[in-house]
């Protein structure tokens, strides 16, 4: 499996950069270019460091291009800009040459299932915007949560289930479904997965916070199964900051989880997305345990 982490590296440190929106009304789309290119340098930064590093996998800002989705950049093409291209180009090169896989994560205001149509019609736009930005960097994955349930836990999954429906080939080629700690639990996934087919990202941590009624071993096969023509699974794990259901997230992986994880994960083949405080320090420490007890060939890690 290949391991990964969310967007900053501490160690370098990556420094994402935005503005207000007042700067970019001011100084005009001149200020969003350079933020955008800052920031792709960033991700370049990144990348080359985690393939150093055997760190395979990677999780793309949604901050890259500043206010992309917003009409203030309605005149700018960016996913076509020759400067912008060139550092994607640099990007994939890595990529290629280290077999990485990016993913990215659009943030809790995308809500496909929201009554309200005009939310909908927003959280449309920022997925367009992520698929310009997976498109541009051959990313494989966008996550995303189910949503909200709005007083109705039934008719939000519905909701879902018709929005997804209904998106374009290319968002759908790559959306994933993330079970969350306090409202949709694995059993509400699979439950939509099996209407709509969209793969499931399995959260591991979530679901020790917000537990379906029925063994989470059960649901594994189902959750293999809706990767079918997708590729490798994707999935995330978390420990507890202070006990196994607490939602804050521990500086590391602790290692009785990531073995736990993987006994319920009965041998399949996933890459394994850590959502730790310590990032990328998160990953090494793992690494360097699972040298440490000679555990290589149980967990055949990619990377090491």
């Amino acid at each position: 499996m290949k391991l990964g982490y969310a967007c900053i590296n501490l160690t370098l440190p990556t420094k994402f950069k935005t503005c207000r929106l007042k700067t970019v009304e001011t100084e005009g789309i001149c200020k969003v270019k350079d933020l955008t290119l800052h920031n792709l340098s960033e991700v370049l930064r990144a990348v080359k460091w985690n393939a150093d590093h055997g760190i395979l996998m990677y999780r793309i800002s949604s901050d890259i291009i500043p206010f992309a989705s917003h009409e203030i950049t309605n005149d700018w093409i960016w996913w076509e800009d020759t400067d912008v291209l060139r550092l994607a180009k640099e990007i994939k090169e890595v990529k290629h040459q280290y077999h990485m896989r990016f993913s990215c994560h659009p943030g809790q205001y995308t809500l496909l299932n929201s009554p309200r149509e005009e939310v909908v019609l927003r959280s449309l736009e920022d997925l367009m915007y992520h698929n310009l930005l997976m498109d541009l960097l051959e990313g494989q994955d966008m996550i995303l949560h189910v949503g909200g349930a709005y007083g109705d836990k039934v008719q939000a999954k519905e909701r879902f289930i018709q929005a997804y429906n209904q998106l374009p080939t290319g968002i759908k080629d790559k959306l994933r479904l993330e079970n969350d700690h306090t409202i949709f639990t694995i059993s509400d996934v699979v439950e939509i997965s099996s209407k709509c087919g969209v793969p499931i990202c399995f959260d591991i941590h979530h679901s020790n916070c917000n537990p379906p009624i029925e063994p989470v071993e059960s649901f594994i096969p189902s959750i293999i199964r809706s990767w079918d023509g997708y590729g490798r699974p994707k999935t995330h794990i978390s420990s507890g900051r202070n006990s196994k259901t607490d939602p804050a997230h521990h500086d590391y992986i602790l290692e009785e989880d990531f073995e736990a994880y993987c006994n319920i994960l009965k041998g399949y083949e996933v890459d394994m997305m850590f959502e730790a405080k310590k990032k990328e320090q998160a990953v090494l420490r793992m690494m360097n345990w699972i040298q440490k007890t000679n555990k290589e060939t149980e967990f055949h890690i990619e990377g090491l």
